[in-house]
């Protein structure tokens, strides 16, 4: 893997996610324009991407899986358009369960990025609270 990539480009769930979006783009372009689940797939499918990158970016665990936790929810909202096509009758069952194939590992991998991160948080022990000191310390 070259060395001059952006730490998300070294992401398998990011390669797993572009080749989701470029899976999705000629369906996306053949459905009419007033499909409104054209634009939300169109958003959702990109979304995980570009949180992905995101979050892979911040330093903080925690502003890390919310950025994941957004980009989980991009993957099921994309599954979601899916289904929402088939109902309509825009797009076969068949296509749609293809989709749903890629999308799962991608929240499933973006699920263990959250699973990772959030066990990674910096907490303090609670210190122990005591009124009757906290007034003596006023005296």
């Amino acid at each position: 893997m070259p060395s001059d990539l952006f730490d998300h480009e070294r992401l398998k769930v990011d390669q797993e996610a572009l080749r989701f979006v470029a899976w999705v783009a000629p369906i996306v372009d053949e459905l009419p324009p007033k499909v409104a689940a054209r634009d939300q797939l169109e958003r959702a499918s990109t979304g995980v991407v570009f949180n992905l990158a995101e979050g892979n970016g911040k330093r903080s665990p925690l502003d890390r899986c919310r950025y994941f936790d957004i980009a989980r929810g991009s993957g099921v909202e994309s599954a979601a358009c899916l289904d929402v096509l088939v109902a309509r009758k825009k797009l076969s069952s068949e296509i749609a369960n293809e989709g749903k194939a890629m999308l799962l590992p991608i929240v499933s991998m973006t699920a263990g990025l959250i699973a990772h991160f959030e066990q990674r948080r910096v907490e303090e022990k609670q210190a122990a609270y005591d009124v009757a000191a906290l007034g003596a310390e006023k005296e």
